[in-house]
């Protein structure tokens, strides 16, 4: 069903701040305000070095930026038009592949604008598709116990609506193997099928296992310690037959499986790998080992070691232009990153809950 072709992209992850009002149980990143050297300083990254990554990354052969961030208490709508601009005027055949339903969420609010509002005036500014995170599990009973402020199901919904609304295509993804159960598992695979059956707007499906070693939730005693190899290859083998016909391309994250767990999971339906990424934070600060980036040259000889067909793509699944995959075969070292200190002085005595993430 999946095919022997493998694909992969070759992009760069900036998460361009850790400071983030929102408290979900699973994110290894949130500390409280008394704590802040527990995991890290907390970061804004400046325009500056979000431009600089930028060109790096193209210089390097990418094709996309992935960026996301936490949800900053001085971050408006706004600032997710400019984070858009400053990728454009620096790199402006760059893909910007970028913003979560929460952020989609909260920009439009803080603006007093509509979702769709929101959503064309980003891609007026430049941004071409949305990652589908921060989609947990689809079912606000598991949602009550993993991060009850966050949005809700519907929301989460709507935003996605929206976006193929007003153009947008996106991703959509799933994380399991903390406190659900499988009915759980099949709300949210259908509340996703039915979604793309009326809008077709989704890429890609891509299963995101629990991390666990450092989330709250599991340091307190209230969740598994992830799924097991099993059920892992079991929501790929899934997710291919419950989206058969309807979502083509099912990803496996090497982040987050190692590349075990990928050939395992290339085998039960899976046909892509994901991205390059070039820096990886979030799952490896919630304890994951396996790596910040996979070179395109080693994605290959992984992937043909395993009797499969690499193809490197854009984000849209089409063939990566040759004059870039030349340039991300033959790509320079990384220049070392730098995460801009964030101001102490933008948090005040109201953002007792204020929460830095890393």
């Amino acid at each position: 069903m999946n095919g022997h072709t493998v694909s992969y992209v070759v992009n760069r992850n900036i998460n361009y701040t850790n400071v983030c009002y929102f408290k979900c149980q699973f994110c290894a990143f949130s500390k409280g305000k008394m704590s802040e050297n527990l995991r890290g300083r907390p970061y804004d990254i400046s325009a500056e070095e979000i431009a600089r990554r930028c060109q790096e990354a193209w210089d390097r052969g990418a094709t996309e930026v992935c960026m996301q961030g936490g949800i900053h208490p001085d971050y408006t709508g706004q600032t997710y038009l400019d984070i858009v601009a400053t990728v454009k005027a620096a790199v402006p055949n760059l893909h910007i592949h970028a913003f979560s339903p929460l952020e989609v969420w909260q920009g439009a609010e803080t603006l007093g604008i509509t979702l769709e509002e929101f959503l064309k005036a980003l891609k007026e500014a430049g941004l071409s598709t949305l990652p589908g995170t921060a989609a947990e599990i689809l079912h606000d009973d598991v949602r009550q116990l993993i991060c009850p402020d966050k949005i809700n199901t519907e929301q989460w919904l709507q935003v996605m609506e929206a976006a193929h609304n007003v153009g947008f295509n996106t991703t959509a993804t799933v994380m399991y193997g903390h406190v659900e159960f499988t009915e759980h598992w099949a709300a949210h695979l259908l509340a996703i099928r039915d979604l793309q059956s009326r809008t077709g707007g989704f890429t890609e499906f891509v299963p995101l296992p629990y991390v666990h070693m450092e989330a709250p939730m599991y340091l307190k005693g209230k969740s598994r310690a992830g799924p097991s190899f099993r059920e892992a290859i079991l929501m790929h083998a899934i997710a291919r037959i419950v989206f058969h016909g309807l979502i083509d391309n099912i990803q496996t994250s090497w982040v987050k499986m190692g590349q075990e767990g990928v050939q395992a999971c290339l085998n039960a339906g899976a046909n892509d790998i994901g991205g390059t990424l070039m820096n990886e934070s979030i799952t490896r600060a919630a304890g994951a080992d396996h790596g910040q980036e996979w070179s395109p040259t080693g994605m290959e000889e992984a992937l043909q070691e395993m009797h499969r067909t690499p193809r490197m793509r854009t984000t849209s699944y089409q063939d990566a232009p040759s004059a870039r995959k030349e340039i991300a075969f033959n790509a320079p070292e990384l220049q070392q990153i730098e995460n801009t200190a964030a101001n102490k002085l933008q948090r005040s005595k109201k953002l007792d809950n204020l929460v830095q993430v890393r």
